[in-house]
């Protein structure tokens, strides 16, 4: 009888796909979907949060305009189960950060953020956009009023505007986490921490001790997570 073997070698269309998530990895700092247990989206949001305006030449870069399809295709592909999204952040622009957060809490498939290194300014309302929230113990967020880094007119409907949008962060970071908007208003607001700057710096376990982050973890334990809320949805 004559034994039939599978050739183990990969197809021309398998090559091609590895190539283009590998292109695509490169290009936008994100993994289409993970090659675990289950179908993983993970999204990078790394350096300055670019909005309108192009960054100077040289500062490490996340365009929310790149950001926002990833979000749609997310929720759109069957073949994604879960999303998990990695920051690293300095905050940027304040606008396009809130946005991507607003569209990260529109994610209905289950998903978690993590915060690695910093998760600074507007980057806080990215770190609780998402279902559960993570936080390395090393990892920093520094709380801050809004501010403008150029020329305003220096008339009240100027002062009037940065209040209507710190209001709107401090809604939505109140809304998805567990810290009270008086607490944060408190920490965006006090004095003698930062030099030259009003606000508080938190380390990963005072971020879970105040309520604005969910629980100290790292990635295996996000995606311990996700891993579970997808297998509970399975089941349900």
């Amino acid at each position: 009888m004559q034994e039939v073997y599978e050739d183990p070698s990969p197809t021309d269309a398998q090559v091609e796909q590895e190539k283009l998530e590998q292109e695509y990895m490169l290009d936008t700092g994100s993994v289409i979907r993970t090659k675990g247990r289950h179908a993983i989206h993970c999204l990078t949001v790394v350096g300055l949060i670019e909005g309108h305006v192009s960054a100077g030449q040289g500062q490490k870069v996340t365009k929310y305009e790149h950001v926002i399809p990833q979000l749609v295709s997310i929720e759109e592909d069957p073949a994604i189960e879960g999303l998990l999204v990695i920051l690293n952040t300095v905050g940027g622009d304040v606008e396009a950060g809130l946005a991507l957060a607003e569209l990260i809490s529109g994610v209905t498939k289950p998903s978690a953020t993590l915060v690695l290194g910093g998760g600074h300014s507007i980057g806080i309302p990215l770190a609780v956009s998402a279902q559960r929230s993570f936080i390395v113990p090393t990892a920093t967020m520094t709380i801050h009023p809004v501010r403008h880094s150029g020329l305003v007119l220096g008339v009240p409907q100027t002062m009037r505007y940065f209040e209507q949008m710190q209001e709107r962060i401090t809604g939505f970071v109140q809304r998805h986490s567990s810290i009270s908007e008086q607490r944060f208003v408190e920490l965006m607001m006090h004095t003698g921490e930062l030099v030259m700057d009003v606000g508080t710096v938190l380390g990963g376990e005072q971020a879970v001790e105040e309520g604005l982050i969910d629980q100290l973890g790292t990635l295996g334990d996000a995606l311990a997570y996700l891993y579970q809320r997808i297998e509970e949805n399975q089941k349900g």
